[in-house]
């Protein structure tokens, strides 16, 4: 019995030295995780929160499901037609269609010759035509002339794109876009007679003050967006799409946009300037983005 009891304090040390051993190596494992996380993270910087789909409810504090409502509205359905076209007419207009998009082009030299309004006006109505997750269009379009708006909107984004070339990017990014021969400066933001900046609403914001899930959110907004850049082409006017990147919550506060607003994508949309110029690139055969089954 002695023996034993002489041999109980040291097994019981030699119990917490291996207790404590493996305290530290799973604390170890778990550091070395979150580093390899953080690498992954930092270096995919287009991955920022205003790019996220949102679909599902994430309560906030002091919410409860009682702020939600998702109403039942019987919807009449009515009877629906749509134009036919002979088969030689529906070859031409998938053709002339096609033709059209096909000059359609980023570019980053643009005219402040005027654009009418009303123009702008149309384009964005049919964009708004997109489908949208249970018809809940989570959309705005905010259009900017203002000078002034649209110079604080270029301060912003060329603060933070800036950092994006030289630190946030990385090497690989950078020298991708050599070829582009891009860069922070934006000065397109001045000069475009106006700014769309598409905003995705992330949920929906009732009379009575509760909220509505958006279903598919960023998909839906995604749609009326290329909806938006193939009205912008069939109008003559041009584009380059760009997501400002860490930019979103400072721009949806110069806007005044509600918190339940997330910037997807700015547009400057205008005439190309007189000596506007656009990479010679080619796009991939229709054998190469086309499978048939």
């Amino acid at each position: 019995m002695a023996i034993f009891s002489l041999l109980t304090p040291l097994f019981i040390a030699i119990l917490c030295v291996f207790i404590v051993v493996i305290l530290r190596s799973r604390g170890n494992s778990s550091n070395k995780l979150q580093e390899t996380k953080k690498k992954r993270k930092e270096s995919k910087p287009w991955v920022d929160e205003d790019l996220q789909d949102g679909t599902e409810i994430l309560l906030e504090d002091g919410e409860d499901k009682d702020d939600w409502q998702d109403p039942e509205e019987d919807i009449l359905h009515i009877p629906f037609s749509s134009a036919r076209y002979s088969v030689e007419e529906m070859v031409k207009r998938s053709r002339d269609f096609y033709e059209l998009l096909n000059q359609r082009r980023s570019v980053r030299f643009l005219s402040n010759e005027p654009v009418p309004r009303e123009v702008i006006d149309n384009i964005i109505r049919a964009a708004g035509t997109s489908p949208s997750g249970a018809h809940t269009e989570p959309w705005t379009f905010v259009v900017v002339q203002d000078p002034e708006v649209k110079h604080k909107i270029r301060e912003i984004i060329e603060e933070e794109e800036e950092i994006n070339y030289y630190k946030r990017m990385g090497d690989k990014w950078v020298s991708d876009l050599k070829k582009l021969r891009t860069n922070w400066v934006k000065e397109y933001l001045d000069t475009a007679p106006f700014l769309i900046l598409i905003f995705k609403q992330v949920y929906g914001q009732l009379p009575n003050s509760k909220k509505r899930t958006h279903y598919y959110n960023e998909i839906s907004v995604s749609i009326a967006c290329g909806l938006l850049l193939a009205a912008i082409q069939n109008v003559g006017l041009v584009t380059v799409t760009t997501t400002p990147l860490n930019c979103g919550p400072r721009l949806r506060v110069l806007l005044e946009r509600p918190v339940n607003e997330k910037l997807l994508m700015l547009l400057p949309v205008g005439y190309p300037s007189k000596h506007a110029t656009v990479p010679d690139l080619k796009r991939k055969p229709l054998e190469d983005i086309m499978v048939i089954t």
